[in-house]
């Protein structure tokens, strides 16, 4: 039992000097004074994917924008995912802690406005009278150019000579937002959210790819195994320098075994499109050399 404690202690120093110099580790048995330690240095890559998500939502006069505003308007719901970025880099040991859960959260909507949804209550509504889509399109668009020839009047002073400072700014402020809230009702509302997922990949010096996710334009990150996504591939190219200045000579008796890694460059593509490239220390793509031990004297 303390024989095995003390391996795991030198194992525990081990790994905090291989994070304090990730090109080189002790590798296999080591005896010292102290006892003996095992190592079997290995990288681990964590890739983040960050994706993107817009959501257009049609508006309910979106078949009039054309006739009233003289712009086009989208007349249904869209849902569009894009790849942002991506970033490699050594996984630490915080890569293989499991998440703490999502705290509790609670969202007040408003029926005047709402960020993923349309006023319950539409601000072109001023009376009971039920009037027909079209004739409410047209009232709106009414309202809309009658609150920018307010605004004219406010900033050329036309209207309201003692209307200035921060008077003045609140007013511009909530024509805006009143502008605003009647041209969703014909453009329709785009919500852009971001989400960054990671991945874990570990190499091998046998394979130099690796499909660890897929995507789709449609349903956004998908599992590897699902074949309606494109493949999101991690591309390794080892660089093949090894060299190893402290590499003991033939004449040297007291050494001890090292490897050393390689610096491959990383490359996350998706769609034949790169999104992140980086050069990283591999042990899986390095080789084994001896380094002489410090004489005593």
């Amino acid at each position: 039992m303390k024989f095995r404690l003390l391996t795991l202690t030198l194992l525990c120093c081990g790994a905090a000097a291989t994070a304090q110099n990730p090109y080189i580790a002790l590798e296999g048995a080591a005896e010292s004074a102290a006892g003996i330690a095992v190592s079997m240095p290995r990288s681990v890559l964590a890739v983040d994917l960050s994706v993107e998500c817009s959501t257009v939502l049609c508006g309910p006069y979106a078949r009039y924008a054309q006739k009233y505003l003289g712009v086009r308007a989208p007349l249904t719901d869209k849902t569009t995912w894009s790849i942002a970025g991506a970033r490699i880099a050594l996984a630490g040991d915080d890569a293989f802690g499991a998440a703490a859960p999502a705290a509790d959260a609670s969202r007040v909507v408003s029926h005047a406005a709402s960020d993923e949804a349309f006023a319950a209550l539409q601000p072109d509504k001023t009376s009971a009278t039920v009037y027909s889509l079209e004739d409410a399109a047209r009232m709106a668009a009414e309202q809309i150019f009658s609150l920018r020839r307010h605004r004219l009047e406010l900033i050329t002073g036309e209207a309201g000579e003692n209307v200035f400072g921060e008077g003045l700014k609140a007013a511009l402020a909530e024509i805006e937002r009143l502008e605003q809230s009647y041209l969703e009702l014909f453009l329709g509302k785009q919500i852009v959210s971001t989400r960054t997922q990671r991945y874990l990949v570990y190499p091998s010096a046998d394979r130099k790819q690796y499909v660890f996710c897929r995507f789709s334009p449609a349903a956004g990150l998908l599992p590897e195994s699902d074949l309606s996504g494109d493949m999101v591939v991690l591309q390794i190219e080892p660089s093949g320098d090894t060299e190893c200045p402290i590499e003991d000579g033939p004449k040297e008796q007291g050494t001890v075994k090292c490897r050393m890694a390689d610096p491959s460059t990383c490359t996350v593509i998706a769609s034949g499109r790169e999104y992140a490239r980086a050069v990283v220390p591999l042990f899986e793509f390095g080789r084994t050399v001896q380094v002489a031990l410090p004489r005593r004297r």
